[in-house]
């Protein structure tokens, strides 16, 4: 790769480890190998216990308000 990063997001990767559509094992080793200087953010609900005693920062957010609430129905690039 001819370009460099430093900030890498796994947008809703704890739910796809989850559901077994990702290795957790191979996450987790990714983690542990990853290159100096490069930030890692994974997302989504049902983070392992693995995953949060090898994290460096765990946050949690709460709905308060949400459409779906109202009967809006999931929309393709903001939900999914």
């Amino acid at each position: 790769m001819a370009e460099s990063y430093d900030l890498l997001i796994l947008d809703e990767i704890n739910v796809a480890c989850h559901y077994g559509l990702i290795d957790e094992n191979k996450l987790l080793r990714f983690i542990k190998e990853k290159p100096d200087g490069l930030e890692i953010i994974l997302t989504g609900r049902y983070a392992s216990p693995r995953l949060i005693k090898t994290a460096h920062l765990v946050s949690e957010i709460k709905k308060i308000k949400h459409p779906f609430d109202g009967g809006i129905k999931a929309r393709e690039g903001v939900e999914f």
